[in-house]
């Protein structure tokens, strides 16, 4: 689990990549100072395993769903990566909640200043849109930002100075790809709501069926069938 507040910008060294897969050796100072193998670091958003440390340098694997889903596969080596550790349990919580488990892609539009801001519209495919609201949360390649604007196609959000100079939003250029992921509330409401309606649908459903057999069971006993109640008007 991740905050979302980037700890360093660290360096794509080596890229090794394989069918559908990729290798990825990263350089970052601050991430590796206290981490082990198979402690998790987001890169860029995405959750991945180091598989190797050797000083300030460390490796990770990516499978072919992860480069699927996210920009990972669009890296090379000398590019700039949002670092981050997973969440201490004694640190402050200044984020927000996030898996490192990223839902799609958006695509740069805008980059707009805005005295010392910047605004940032970021063009987004519909299945990611729905969970976005304003003034909620959204992780864009790893970065915790505050939605500031959405509408059917896009959502924008203002970066401050600081997060400008601690994480790669702003070097990168309108057309990129950047990795979303949605507040994780939103998704687990949808789909307990889809669970408590399907749960509705199987009471009504056992319900009518219990009903039809009681009646079924009347007119077997009464003797009065379907065909006796159209013959006399009644249907």
């Amino acid at each position: 689990m991740f905050t979302g507040i980037i700890e360093e910008i660290g360096e794509i060294k080596s890229i090794k990549k394989g069918a559908k897969s990729a290798t990825l050796t990263i350089q970052g100072s601050v991430v590796t100072k206290d981490s082990k193998i198979g402690d998790s670091i987001a890169v860029n958003g995405v959750c991945l395993t180091a598989t190797t440390i050797s000083g300030n340098i460390f490796t990770a694997d990516v499978m072919a769903e992860t480069m699927r889903r996210s920009s990972l596969g669009q890296l090379s080596t000398g590019s700039k990566v949002n670092l981050e550790r997973a969440m201490s349990a004694e640190g402050r919580f200044d984020g927000h909640i996030v898996s490192g488990h990223i839902d799609g892609c958006g695509t740069i539009r805008s980059f707009v200043r805005e005295d010392n801001a910047v605004w940032v519209t970021i063009d987004t495919p519909a299945g990611i849109l729905k969970y976005i609201i304003e003034k909620g949360s959204i992780a864009i390649d790893g970065i915790s930002l505050t939605v500031a604007y959405v509408d059917d196609t896009c959502f924008k959000v203002s970066i401050i100075p600081h997060t400008a100079g601690d994480t790669t939003l702003l070097m990168k250029k309108p057309g990129d790809t950047v990795n979303l992921e949605n507040d994780v509330i939103g998704k687990y409401v949808e789909r307990l709501l889809g669970f408590s309606k399907a749960a509705d649908n199987d009471k009504e459903s056992t319900s009518l069926s219990h009903t039809r057999g009681a009646k079924n069971q009347i007119t077997k006993e009464s003797g009065i069938t379907s065909d006796f109640l159209m013959k006399n008007g009644f249907m």
